[in-house]
């Protein structure tokens, strides 16, 4: 077994070891072994990366940013040159194969490209001659110190992707609260970022408990809060935080559903469907856990389901060849193997079981092969609740809408996607459908990083979503400033030509 590293917390650029002498076991999903522990900080060095965060403000928000958006530029060729290492780390601490952990990867240097926009997506709005002699400006500002809280499965995406590329071009700063289990690639990131020319104190990074968070909402110097993760946290962190006065986006649980037509072409959907679901071992958010098909195609489409998950090779993360990882623990595997229990209580049928896949020299590892319901009816748990694991349900529908019916049904609202030839009823479910992201034979329909992450319902908590002119948007507030300047005739006339502040139209 290779050494334990022991890692270290970040604040104004210095990695610093914790005071607290705890640390927390980060393993190798793939082989089961302790690759690292992380600390966990102290709710005083959390405030020490607040403060941080707080000092370095004022300086970083006057800074032009056209000069933040340089550190952007910068920081992107870091990520180009370290791809490879990048990648390799997200599938050890993670699991993700290969493919998918370079796309966490590229998914976050997609975020960092349009943060390199900041000088054009900051600018405002402005009017000449609003009320006769005044015109109205509109700047675009940052607030302030803002923090994220991640999840485990997008250790580059999510935090510097998602957050912090927008949060900082904009003039703010940031703390991030790195996911305990796969800290060191945003670690890693930090790293690069810090050698991209970072100032000091502008980015932070902690590992901590819930405990120690839990700071973080109530901070007096935080203004924001960015969360990712489970709906029933979030609903607190959304609470909370919002009851003491700060922004707060937050992107939660999902069941995303795919309705399969009669027309659709039957063998091309059944390819998209198993990357869809099964691809990052289902855990992701905009993973398709569930698809409502036609009565009459239902038959053939889960045996060519069953035959396309059959020739996935599972295997360790980090080998080329495999195209289904581990899941992301030992406790995780235990949860997902007993929701599939629990569908074979409730009276799915299992056609395809992966509880009991082997891997030749990872015995140890956290390994799960797909696994396909078939029957999943109404009502059942397992076809309503989040899985998050290699784990698909097949509901079968008499037509487009009992399909779309059950489709809305669901108290998750982040994707959502329709397999047709048929332009209507693309157009139809386009328009009825409560996702927030929608996908036309598009099994993962991920808009690009210019658009937003728009899940809708108990998906998201807030107004202002994660990417594109949203993103802006919450990391920046409006200022209107109305001007108006006198001439030597305008001394002598006392007609004032407002009322109580107000311009009116003259």
């Amino acid at each position: 077994m290779s050494t334990v590293r022991k890692l270290k917390f970040c604040v104004n650029n210095q990695w610093r070891d914790t005071d607290s002498g705890q640390y927390m076991d980060i393993t190798n999903s793939s082989t089961g072994e302790v690759m690292a522990e992380t600390p966990r900080c102290t709710a005083d060095e959390v405030n020490q990366a607040v403060e941080a965060a707080k000092n370095a403000y004022p300086e970083w928000s006057s800074t032009p940013v056209q000069k933040r958006a340089d550190l952007m530029f910068q920081f992107k060729r870091k990520i180009e040159e370290n791809l490879d290492e990048l990648a390799t780390l997200v599938a050890k601490e993670h699991g993700k194969n290969m493919a998918e952990s370079r796309g966490d990867v590229i998914k976050a240097m997609e975020v960092v490209e349009v943060a390199c926009a900041a000088p054009t997506l900051m600018q405002g709005d402005s009017l000449m001659n609003v009320s006769t002699g005044h015109d109205t400006v509109m700047y675009r500002e940052p607030l302030g110190v803002f923090a994220g809280i991640v999840p485990m499965n997008f250790p580059a995406m999510i935090p510097f992707g998602w957050m912090l590329p927008l949060c900082i071009t904009t003039g703010n700063t940031f703390v991030l609260k790195a996911a305990s289990q796969v800290p060191q690639t945003a670690m890693r990131l930090l790293e690069l970022l810090i050698e991209a020319g970072l100032p000091e104190g502008v980015v932070n990074l902690v590992t901590c408990s819930r405990n120690e968070a839990e700071l973080l909402l109530k901070h007096p110097d935080v203004e924001g809060i960015s969360y990712v993760g489970s709906s029933s946290v979030g609903k607190h962190i959304y609470s909370t935080a919002a009851a003491h006065g700060k922004r707060v986006q937050v992107l939660g649980e999902a069941k995303n559903h795919a309705l399969v037509l009669k027309d659709a072409i039957v063998e091309r959907v059944a390819l998209g469907i198993r990357n869809s679901s099964f691809g990052c071992a289902g855990q992701r958010c905009m993973a398709l856990p569930v698809v409502c098909v036609e009565e009459e195609i239902a038959d053939e489409l889960v045996e060519l389901l069953v035959k396309a998950a059959k020739e996935l090779k599972v295997g360790p993360a980090y080998h080329d060849d495999t195209d289904l990882g581990p899941v992301i623990s030992a406790e995780h595997k235990e949860k997902v193997s007993s929701w599939i229990d629990k569908g074979i209580e409730e009276g799915a049928e299992v056609v395809l079981d992966g509880r009991d896949v082997k891997v030749d020299g990872f015995e140890n590892g956290f390994y799960m092969g797909p696994t396909i319901l078939d029957k999943v009816k109404p009502g059942m748990s397992v076809g309503e609740e989040e899985i998050f694991g290699p784990v698909l349900c097949v509901k079968r529908v008499k037509d487009f809408e009992e399909g779309l019916q059950i489709m809305n049904g669901s108290p998750y609202a982040n994707g959502s996607c329709i397999f047709t030839q048929n332009g209507y009823y693309a157009r139809e479910f386009t328009y009825r459908t409560h996702a927030g992201m929608v996908g036309v034979n598009v099994g993962i329909p991920v808009p690009v990083s210019y658009f937003p992450f728009a899940g809708h319902k108990g998906s998201f908590y807030g107004d202002l979503h994660v990417m594109g002119k949203d993103g802006v948007a919450f990391y920046t507030e409006a200022k209107c400033v109305t001007s108006r300047w006198f001439t030597e005739e305008d001394r002598k006339d006392t007609k004032v030509g407002t009322w109580e502040g107000t311009i009116h139209r003259e």
